[in-house]
């Protein structure tokens, strides 16, 4: 029984991960709109979706039950809201990125998340690394530095990317509620942010007189989307070793980086190759340490995505 049940939470993760891999192609296909209106809708529907999958799962009453105890607790609320906060800004500097042609920065920034993680476990929950683990996070340091010295850009996508996803992470680590209620209350605390933004657009792009059918389908279904391998990943993380989703995590990045190079030819260079080679490193040495020391392994920040 118990090991049908990993099958299940493995196919689980692993199908999240890919359609994660595979988000760029749809953002592609509204890159004619502007990020914030789509991450405006993003966030709109999403929440309409949440609604309908806690009304559908008949969990409302535990749902009111949850917002009410968050209310009652300073410290979940405050850590709820900049979740939601950290995490729409995720969101937009990730379609900005995948429609500006940064879909390899994008992937980089995946890449360095779990490592961008471990310094918050150090520096804010105080845990405490082993040498192999402290040895990835310096590699990492490298290949980013490297990027940055080669190119003389520093690759601030990347970086915003793993930093405001490690940030979602830890504070959702504060708050520890279900997947199903999290995205919920999350997107409701920013729905009307968004509406208000749509509404003040110059098109009212709320009132979908500005697209066509196909575009406003599109962004409609950025809910479905977005809640859907979240739903798939909470399902699967908890049938299956923590270790074992550290290891899945990277196909996500991993799909993103190929549709960058083989599907939107973005140029990736020597400079790319030794950088993301020093990070991929980083990533067996870090994941070598998991197994290896499975007392000390540290619970991952970037759980909740």
């Amino acid at each position: 029984m118990e090991r049908n049940t990993d099958k299940i939470g493995v196919l689980y993760a692993t199908f999240a991960y890919i359609l994660w891999g595979f988000l760029p192609i749809y953002w592609k296909l509204i890159d004619h709109i502007s990020a914030g209106e789509i991450l405006a809708h993003r966030i709109i529907w999403s929440f309409v979706f949440m609604v309908l999958v806690v009304l559908f799962a008949r969990k409302w009453s535990g749902f009111i039950d949850e917002c009410k105890a968050i209310l009652h607790d300073k410290k979940k609320l405050i850590s709820i809201t900049l979740a939601s906060i950290v995490i729409s800004l995720n969101w937009l500097t990730y379609i900005w990125a995948v429609n500006s042609d940064h879909v390899i920065q994008a992937s980089l920034g995946y890449y360095i998340n779990p490592l961008v993680s471990i310094l918050l476990a150090i520096i804010v929950l105080k845990e405490k690394l082993t040498r192999s683990q402290t040895l990835s996070v310096i590699l990492a340091g490298v290949g980013v530095l490297y990027l940055t010295f080669s190119y003389g850009v520093f690759p601030w996508v990347s970086i915003f990317l793993a930093v405001t996803f490690a940030l979602y992470g830890l504070f959702k680590k504060v708050v520890d509620i279900p997947a199903m209620f999290g995205l919920t209350i999350e997107t409701m605390i920013v729905t009307p942010i968004a509406l208000i933004y749509l509404l003040t657009l110059p098109e009212n792009a709320f009132s979908f007189s500005a697209g066509s059918t196909q575009d406003n389908l599109f962004l409609m279904g950025a809910g479905i989307a977005t809640a859907i391998p979240l739903l798939m990943f909470a399902s699967g993380a908890k049938r299956i070793p923590l270790a074992m989703v550290g290891f899945l995590q990277y196909i996500a990045p991993t799909i993103m980086l190929i549709i960058g190079v083989f599907v939107y030819h973005e140029t990736f260079q020597t400079e790319h190759l030794i950088s993301f080679g020093f990070i991929w490193l980083a990533l067996l040495i870090y994941l070598g340490s998991v197994y290896r020391f499975p007392v000390k392994k540290m619970k991952s920040l970037d759980q909740q995505k």
